[in-house]
């Protein structure tokens, strides 16, 4: 009987074994078709933008230092794309973070874009997606590669790599800032101030600090964004003066505010307008009202010790109240879609919250927007043209806030404390 039940139960661990292994290697198989097939549509997509934006701002430091063959000390701003009206738009203090490229090649300036964006799309996968994935106790290579191939996807992520665009690199400054938060470093705020000091919609995190009241954040990140704007006035003072004097307040330099591309509340209004130009009275109303908003869900964050909720509800408040959000800047909704992702893989509530982290998704992806391109009239053009919109805006009046338990914070790089203990339960003690 011993030697009989040994027998049956090795046959048994035997084919358990056959089936586990079986498994991976399906799994692993998957996951090889789903690389493939992500590399395969990344690779052929006709939506890739040749690098438009590096392009501007590498021919644009060319003319200003001369690289270009023309006279040295030619005007950073007066500068223009051949035939178009884009110029680089940015503080002359990130005229000087790109300068190096004037001494590169083309191919070699794409080639350090591209593995800039890639870097700190890494980054910013660790610090978004490393929490959840130890917090659920999910396959950690797996789980990566599943979430890249996912990024990869995404209209925004995708348009800022084919672009050559900067946002990539500073939501990796700003998340980077997020860990220090939690961690309660003194050095926090620095990557906010420099995120804001190279483009001025990051500045609305420095928003986010004085919110959640981190006075000594706030202070670090106002203080660097204003000293590096200062060693800009230092280093190129007619570039600086150009630039806040005169270029800040060109919007033809930066395209048409009515193109569908333009996913904020002024984009909104510029296609209600147009080919008028959109009421200010309009635009002002709906910014106080969105920035209103955001400050009482961001205070609501804080009570609760939510600082990613709050990031993630800031960087949703950045696509609406920037004047111009081209699509590819809606990075900034990474955060949120984390947040939903987070929420959805919790069994308890797992239905509802999978289907909106699945429909954010998938609406991030679709390209939806661009099937108004010529023509945004109608019920239907204020609807689909601004899709991006309202999915931000649904992001900042809807996103779950919750109190982070002593095991993610732990996971977030920040001190665990114990949880407060309710008053009933104090009352009733002894």
């Amino acid at each position: 009987m011993t030697g009989r039940g040994t027998k049956a139960g090795g046959r048994e661990e035997s084919g358990r074994t056959r089936w586990w292994s079986g498994s991976r290697r399906r799994g692993h198989l998957l996951l090889g078709v789903l690389c493939a097939g992500v590399t395969a549509f990344v690779a052929t997509v006709p939506y890739h933008r040749d690098w438009f934006d590096l392009w501007v701002y590498y021919d644009a430091v060319r003319h200003w230092t001369g690289a270009d063959g023309g006279p040295r000390g030619a005007g950073l701003y007066d500068y223009r794309v051949p035939g178009q009206t884009y110029g680089f738009t940015y503080p002359s203090f990130a005229a000087l973070c790109v300068l190096p490229l004037s001494l590169l090649s083309w191919p070699v300036a794409v080639t350090a874009g591209v593995m800039a964006n890639l870097g700190a799309l890494a980054l910013i996968l660790r610090r978004l997606a490393e929490p959840v994935i130890r917090r659920h106790g999910l396959a950690r290579w797996t789980a990566y590669t599943v979430i890249l191939c996912l990024l990869a996807l995404l209209e925004p992520v995708y348009d800022s790599i084919s672009f050559g665009q900067v946002n990539l690199l500073l939501l990796a400054l700003v998340l980077t800032d997020a860990r220090l938060l939690v961690s309660g470093s003194r050095w926090a705020g620095i990557g906010v101030g420099l995120a804001a000091a190279v483009k001025l919609t990051p500045a609305i995190f420095v928003g986010y600090l004085l919110v959640t009241r981190r006075w000594r954040a706030a202070g670090t990140a106002a203080a660097v964004a204003v000293g590096a704007t200062l060693l800009a006035v230092w280093c190129a003072p007619g570039a600086s003066h150009a630039y806040w004097t005169s270029a800040l307040w060109d919007t033809s330099r930066i395209g048409d505010l009515s193109y569908v591309s333009n996913q904020s509340w002024q984009g909104v209004l510029a296609r209600l307008s147009a080919p008028a130009e959109p009421g200010r009275l309009w635009w002002a109303f709906g910014v106080a009202a969105v920035v209103g908003v955001w400050a009482y869900r961001v205070d609501r964050a804080r009570a609760v010790g939510d600082v990613r909720g709050g990031i993630a509800l800031t960087g949703a408040a950045a696509c609406l109240v920037s004047p111009v959000t081209w699509v590819h800047h809606l990075v900034w909704l990474l955060p949120a879609l984390a947040v939903l992702a987070d929420r959805a893989l919790e069994p308890p509530r797992r239905g509802r919250p999978l289907a909106v982290a699945v429909t954010v998704y998938v609406i991030l992806c679709s390209y939806v927007v661009w099937l108004w391109r010529y023509d945004a009239s109608g019920v239907d053009g204020f609807i689909g043209a601004n899709a991006f919109v309202w999915t931000a805006l649904a992001l900042l009046l809807a996103l779950p806030l919750r109190r982070p338990d002593p095991e993610f914070r732990a996971l977030s790089g920040g001190p665990v404390r114990p949880a407060p203990v309710p008053r009933e339960a104090v009352a009733a003690t002894p």
